[in-house]
């Protein structure tokens, strides 16, 4: 019930709430949870997606993903049964299949950050961390602690609300909105020596005050130095997992959000990688390579990548295997370049684009495009099961091919056959079939 109610979920393209809605008016939607007979009443909770995302993590979906994967290609290997012999006479397995390896990035549901924001955003948090912390201390303080935040909104929107800022003007507003929040956490720090408890506050707000602290280190030392970046750099308050990756793409150069390794095989994907780091893609062909092996018992006969995985390294390792990567080689290109090598690096670049259709598919079609979910173990399981119904949807597509062609008879395919209408064809079969009579306006009758 959990995994095909999260399945159900990701091909839909709903929220929880209607999900669930969904479910509970379709007959066909219970019977593939696994209910006995229709009800009325909702299977579950809403709020229960949730748990159902901690309970199946990412690991145990690509498991899953792999398994089904691998039956179906190998129902349709014809030369499974050789293999098996091979393997029980000891003697090497032939290289088959080709591997596709690229990588994208999974945006979140953030607001696209800047530094001036993210101090603005902690500032008022703060506030409202000092509003509950003073709360049970009215009767032994007097005076609430001075936060100045009437002062401190002005500043802030005199900068924010400008179409042009200057670099001058947004360091000096920076500069200022630090102040006021190193002041605020002062005054946490004095509520708590006054004798406040952080039980006061929500887990939510313990959490943003650790985060805030962090932020707070962060951006007072990118002020000092004069620089743009710094290790580990927090970009969202409320999901400090997230960091900004480089893509260097036309439109989109920095994404925020997870960065993916992705293998393809037979139009199937596999999810190989998932981190909240930038990393370099190039480092993990051999690792995905290995995966492979593993999944199907023999290296591929071709590896078809783009230009940064096309290093020394990577070549070397995969030349000892007996595996052609795609691309030109390393150095000086050659004067003369024969038509065998221009045809083969053509195809190479035709058959790698199948990958990028994958991942236009869990974009446009699928919630790849923006994960909704907030924390980072329910964010992966999420971006599995996208990969896991972009394949199950291939596995649908083949079914209801097969099941379509089972009505197809020799006739429809003549009738299909002709590349324009000939009438003189068509009436002859419709006279065959006895759908019209010849004697009269037969063509009045068709129509």
């Amino acid at each position: 019930m959990a995994l095909g109610t999260l399945i159900i979920k990701e091909k839909l393209g709903t929220s929880d709430r209607e999900t669930i809605e969904q479910i509970r008016e379709n007959p066909y939607l219970q019977y593939f949870i696994g209910l006995n007979c229709y009800q009325q009443e909702p299977p579950l909770e809403s709020s229960m997606l949730v748990h159902f995302r901690k309970r199946i993590d990412g690991e145990l979906i690509n498991k899953i993903n792999k398994k089904i994967v691998k039956r179906e290609i190998d129902k349709s290997d014809k030369e499974v049964k050789k293999k098996d012999c091979l393997q029980e006479k000891g003697e090497k397995i032939k290289n088959k299949g080709k591997l596709i390896l690229d990588a994208t990035c999974a945006p979140a549901d953030i607001k696209y950050p800047t530094d001036l924001g993210i101090l603005n955003q902690a500032r008022i948090e703060t506030e409202r961390i000092i509003d509950n912390l003073y709360k049970p201390l009215r009767v032994k303080l007097r005076k609430k602690p001075r936060t100045s935040r009437i002062i401190a909104r002005k500043e802030y929107l005199k900068v924010a609300k400008k179409r042009k800022v200057s670099y001058q003007e947004r360091r000096k507003a920076i500069g200022k909105q630090l102040k006021y929040l190193k002041k605020n956490l002062g005054n946490i720090e004095d509520l708590i020596q006054a004798g406040a408890s952080l039980e006061n506050l929500s887990k939510r707000q313990k959490n943003c005050l650790e985060t805030i602290k962090k932020v707070y280190e962060q951006q007072q030392s990118m002020w000092e130095n004069k620089t743009q970046s710094v290790p580990q750099r927090i970009v969202s308050l409320t999901q400090r997992h997230i960091r900004p990756i480089v893509r260097g793409k036309a439109g989109k150069p920095i994404e925020f959000g997870a960065k993916l390794s992705v293998s393809c095989v037979d139009n199937y994907v596999f999810l190989d990688k998932i981190s909240w780091e930038n990393f370099n893609e190039s480092c993990h062909l051999k690792e995905q390579v290995e995966k492979y092996k593993e999944t199907f018992g023999y290296y591929p006969e071709s590896v078809h990548v783009d230009k940064i995985y096309r290093t020394r390294e990577n070549r070397n390792w995969c030349k000892e295997r007996g595996i052609r990567i795609s691309g030109p080689k390393l150095g000086r290109p050659p004067k003369n370049v024969s038509e065998e090598e221009k045809k083969q690096a053509h195809s190479d670049e035709c058959f790698r684009n199948a990958i990028e259709g994958k991942f236009g598919q869990a974009k446009r079609r699928f919630s790849l495009n923006l994960v909704m979910t907030k924390l980072p173990e329910t964010s992966i399981t999420s971006i599995a099961i996208t990969f896991l119904v972009v394949n199950l949807s291939k596995l649908l597509r083949q079914f209801l091919s097969l099941f379509l062609s089972l009505f197809t008879n020799n006739r429809t395919r003549e009738l299909i056959k002709p590349p324009f209408i000939n009438f003189d064809y068509t009436l002859n079969n419709f006279y065959v079939l006895k759908l019209i009579d010849l004697s009269e306006n037969s063509w009045s009758k068709v129509a």
